[in-house]
């Protein structure tokens, strides 16, 4: 890489980036908080996660103005983990989530990203931004309607101070004078501090303190795994989503393995296993992020406000970061996809809506990317199994021509074989199988048309197939029967 294309990666837009990075490190401090508790360890270990992700993910990973951190998704994996075996276990399972994670990206598994239809990508747009809302609404339980007016105040802030100047991040500006309010007027409000005590230390480096044994592994490996894929399913969409949103290019296997080294580093420094951050990257973006310093801004500034100004940020009052977090909200969420449902195929609806409700439903990205792409499969599947045959006689000649148009492959060969006449009358000496519109795929077709071949031949009636394309021809040649003397078809399968 050239010294001006690193230049420009690091120091392109210096103001735009160290502003996002600042409001991105505020809204960090209570995600990371809240993922912590929802995996059942101290709060800084979260806090130590999204330190180190970020500052690491800025220096290795392929996606200049991504924030990775703790994360909902990942958190929900570590539970059982935490409860059968502690911290420790979690620590060195984070580690080994980083090997895999770059071993992932050595053998560039993010190629398989492009199986992912557009879609389940929109769905797990739409389901993520669905799920921040509903995150944010336990925020409300048991308050008064001053929390509603400051919410309403950080949205007003949010979306009409733009209108005026954008020298300084709308976000920003709205919990700075949220939490002037809150501290001045002796509102009784839920802060940053009802969260979780914040311990004003670095991370230390340390090994995970387990036994180095195969049962350690066997314990660890599953979860690990897990980890893994998660990690990098819900990093590389979300890259692909900043690529939309800022019209540039990433290297996906680079990210794959940058978000390798930074779980390394983060479970040798106390943290968590992470990844990209989705909420965190639209923030940064909309915020006038675009370069790496953002995200090791957005780092470097969660641990000085927890270091330097931990008795300030504990004061935030938590309306100001919900508001911020509902703004990110409506930001994320892919409003044409409604208007598009009228247009779009109904399949492709289907899809969408089945990853917005698994994800809703099970508070699980990757279960309802899944989701999305095995339906996609089978809608695929279901699309391309239609073949068509069509027969003519030809006169004088006691012959009959089958024209096939389609794919020929598992899903299609019972339609295939059900479309030809094998009673046909006794004048009938010849047929020919016309597959110049036609590919055949597999065993399964191989077999199909040795089953019509000797179908016919039962009859008394010889059989040609002619206009096999190149690779189909290889194909039938090397697996058919029905040219091999003596050949049965029973046994062939």
């Amino acid at each position: 890489m050239s010294f001006n294309k690193i230049k420009y990666s690091w120091f392109g837009n210096v103001k735009g980036d160290l502003l996002a990075g600042i409001v991105v490190a505020l809204a960090l401090i209570p995600e990371a908080i809240a993922f912590s508790i929802i995996a059942g360890v101290d709060p800084m270990v979260g806090l130590y996660a999204s330190f180190c992700i970020s500052v690491v993910i800025a220096f290795v990973g392929g996606r200049p103005a991504m924030i990775s951190g703790a994360t909902g998704a990942m958190a929900l994996l570590m539970i059982t983990l935490i409860a059968d075996h502690g911290l420790q276990y979690l620590l060195a399972a984070t580690i080994l989530t980083g090997i895999l994670q770059i071993i992932f990206g050595v053998f560039k598994l993010a190629r398989f990203m492009k199986f992912i239809p557009r879609s389940v990508m929109v769905g797990f747009v739409n389901a993520l931004a669905i799920l921040i809302v509903i995150a944010q609404l336990d925020h409300f339980v048991g308050e008064t309607w001053v929390m509603y007016a400051l919410v309403a105040g950080t949205l007003a802030i949010i979306f009409i101070l733009p209108k005026f100047t954008t020298a300084i991040p709308s976000p920003l500006i709205a919990i700075v004078i949220m939490t002037i309010v809150a501290i001045f007027g002796d509102l009784n409000v839920n802060t940053v501090g009802d969260m979780g005590s914040l311990t004003q230390a670095l991370p230390l480096f340390a090994i995970p303190s387990i036994p180095f044994t195969f049962e350690t592994l066997q314990i660890i490996f599953p979860y690990s795994l897990a980890l893994a894929i998660v990690g990098l399913l819900e990093s590389l969409l979300t890259a692909s989503i900043v690529d939309d949103m800022t019209d540039t290019g990433s290297d996906k296997n680079q990210e794959s393995r940058g978000q390798g080294i930074a779980n390394i580093v983060s479970g040798c420094f106390g943290g968590m296993a992470g990844c990209a951050m989705i909420g965190q990257s639209v923030i940064n973006v909309k915020s006038g992020g675009n370069s790496r310093l953002s995200s090791l801004v957005s780092g470097a500034v969660l641990m000085f406000l927890i270091i330097v100004l931990g008795g300030v940020v504990v004061q935030i009052p938590m309306a100001a970061l919900v508001g911020v977090m509902l703004m990110v909200a409506i930001g994320t969420f892919d409003w044409s996809s409604i208007k598009s449902l009228k247009v779009v195929p109904v399949t492709d609806s289907i899809v969408m809506v089945v990853t917005v409700v698994t994800v809703v439903v099970t508070h699980d990205l990757s279960k309802g990317v899944f989701a999305g792409i095995i339906l996609s499969a089978i809608f695929f599947v279901a699309k391309i199994s239609k073949v068509y045959v069509t027969s003519v006689s030809v006169p004088g000649a006691s012959k009959k021509v089958y024209n096939v148009k389609g794919q020929l492959f598992f899903a299609s060969v019972t339609d295939f074989v059900d479309a030809f006449d094998f009673n046909a009358d006794n004048n009938l000496k010849s047929v020919e199988i016309n597959l110049s519109h036609a590919h055949v795929w597999d065993d399964s077709a191989v077999s199909a048309i040795d089953k019509v071949v000797f179908k016919f031949r039962e009859n008394n009636i010889k059989v040609s197939l002619v206009g096999l394309n190149e690779p189909s021809s290889v194909l039938v040649k090397r697996m058919a029967i029905h040219d091999k003397p003596g050949a049965k078809l029973s046994g062939h399968h």
